[in-house]
């Protein structure tokens, strides 16, 4: 047997055997286990000094309207009505946060910073900045900030996406409870955890390295001293680590920081496709050994997708060799792209795989929504409609082939809200004419304007009913 010979690799923390020299050249990293005392002595600190001076403490201020503790009681409201508000109050919270750029550019949480009214970032070695807000976005957690330095910062070098594999050593360096600075080691748990429930792009890497109240926004390592994750998430009965955290993946992270040098906006790629799992008796029937990809159910008009030339019956199995098995993680995978970027889909159809190109593009119609108030004489007037579409569907976590025209906001003692519509509420038919767009409606209200009775069918929460009101 060839004698193996073993370096301590410092910068690792880890005893690697030597490669062949062909591997060498190629950058290839063998992962093998400890086998003895002085290898399990080996120190993370090499790793832990590369990388702790690129993550930072994120403080948030924000006031919030205070509240009377005799508020909500008759009695006190009686008698002293709005003056029982109380003083407003000052809200302070505290995250992480990780230089990614050596100009001042920080990614964090958005929970970390929403609804800040002053933003301040503590860098590893105590210095303090003011920090503006270059971009938010609630639906994947993330947000990107801007500090003014007096010289170029210490930076985390972003990891290559896929990287990661269950089992790898990785470090959490954040503030957890505001007590400083801290480090713990673990590995990696699992990865695309699509079933979390943490945000609507859930495509989470699963670590068992201690994440606590504090670390959000914080840097999640591999052992090179690059960034995999930005720690967002703990599952905890006791509001501590119970070994369970969650990072988003580095490739969702600099999506968002591109963006936000870009402009600042942030415009997610549609497939266009709905999907399902392929359960095992679904595997059965399409005459698989094992239940593998998502099966694409319906594709809307025109979309990439449809652009692409998938089919209804295609079973998706991949997008640029990362498996998919879920709707979720099919949306993280082309979420993570810019518009006009092309992504190698495999899918399999009667029997045989292929790959399609799908060049990404975004979701037809106005995130905004076209909006209209409702007025005149008949029961929806103080009613505030939109047109669904694709694009505001996704943005506002609808079902984004969902059509026709949906009530959003309600106006007090209103005719809408006395007739108890409800935001949320899609109007289907008035006047026993079908509504299709808000132009539709629009039309029917002028030209029954004034009429006594209405009759009126409404789609909520997903069951319909037909109603007659009268003015």
């Amino acid at each position: 047997m060839v004698k193996m010979f073993r370096s301590i690799a410092l910068s690792v923390g880890l005893a690697c055997a030597i490669l062949p020299a062909s591997l060498a050249q190629e950058g290839v990293l063998a992962r093998v286990v400890p086998e003895d005392r002085q290898e399990i002595s080996l120190s993370f600190s090499p790793v832990v000094s590369k990388a702790s001076p690129a993550v930072v403490n994120v403080y948030s201020r924000r006031v919030v309207a205070g509240r009377s503790p005799f508020q909500g009681d008759p009695f006190f409201e009686r008698f002293f009505g709005g003056r029982m508000q109380s003083r407003p109050q000052e809200v302070q919270s505290l995250g992480s946060g990780v230089i990614v750029d050596p100009t001042g550019v920080i990614v964090t949480n958005n929970h970390v910073v929403a609804g800040a009214q002053e933003l301040r970032v503590v860098l590893s070695d105590r210095r303090e900045y003011e920090a503006t807000l270059l971009l938010a976005d609630e639906r994947v957690d993330l947000a990107v900030l801007k500090i003014e330095a007096e010289e170029p910062l210490e930076t985390l070098a972003y990891a290559h996406p896929g990287s990661a594999e269950v089992g790898d050593l990785v470090l959490a360096i954040g503030n957890p409870f505001g007590v400083g600075q801290t480090v713990t080691s673990g590995i990696v748990s699992a990865l695309a955890r699509t079933d979390v429930g943490i945000s609507d792009y859930a495509f989470f890497i699963q670590t068992d390295a201690a994440v606590n109240p504090g670390n959000s926004g914080g840097a999640l390592v591999d052992m090179k001293g690059r960034l995999i994750g930005v720690n967002t998430a703990i599952f905890s009965r006791s509001g501590g680590s119970n070994g369970i955290g969650f990072a988003i993946p580095v490739e969702m992270v600099s999506r968002i920081v591109d963006a936000a040098l870009e402009g600042g906006e942030l415009v997610r790629p549609w497939l266009g496709a709905k999907l399902q799992p392929v359960t095992n008796d679904l595997a059965h029937s399409l005459g698989l050994n094992r239940p593998v990809g998502a099966i694409i159910s319906s594709i809307y008009p025109d979309s990439a997708a449809d652009e692409a030339g998938l089919e209804e019956g295609d079973v998706l199995i991949s997008i640029d060799g990362r498996d998919v098995n879920d709707e979720n993680g099919v949306r993280f995978q082309f979420a993570t792209r810019a518009i006009g970027d092309d992504a190698r889909l495999v899918v399999l159809r009667d029997g045989r795989e292929r790959t399609l190109h799908v060049a990404a593009k975004a979701a037809p119609g106005e995130a905004d929504g076209h909006r209209m108030g409702l007025e005149g004489r008949n029961p929806a007037a103080g009613a505030q409609i939109v047109q669904l579409s694709p694009a505001f569907n996704e943005d506002n976590g609808i079902d984004a082939f969902m059509e026709g025209v949906m009530v959003v906001d309600i106006q007090r003692r209103s005719a809408a809200d006395y007739f108890g519509f409800q935001p949320g509420d899609l109007i289907i038919a008035i006047q026993d004419e079908r509504v299709s767009s808000v132009e539709d409606l629009e039309a029917i209200i002028e030209r029954f304007d004034g009429e006594k009775e209405w009759p009126i069918e409404i789609e909520r929460r997903g069951e319909r009913f037909r109603r007659v009101l009268r003015m």
